[in-house]
């Protein structure tokens, strides 16, 4: 199993916000941008500075996939 991002990146879409403008609102590293690009593992912290930029849950921007 492994964690898909495409949730975020849906959101992101809906709500008009480009990577650049999430990594500057949420105060992650472009690093962090680039991990979740590549759907590697990520810190709890850098996803709630996610979701509070986003108001939404973790549920809303990630979920498990089978290999």
């Amino acid at each position: 199993m492994r964690i898909s991002y495409n949730k975020l990146w849906k959101l992101l879409i809906d709500k008009g916000m480009t990577k650049m403008q999430l990594k500057d609102a949420a105060g992650i590293s472009a690093t962090s941008i680039a991990k979740l690009g590549r759907g590697a593992n990520i810190t709890t912290d850098v996803l709630l500075k996610i979701c509070a930029v986003l108001e939404c849950k973790i549920e809303d921007i990630l979920e498990t996939v089978e290999d």
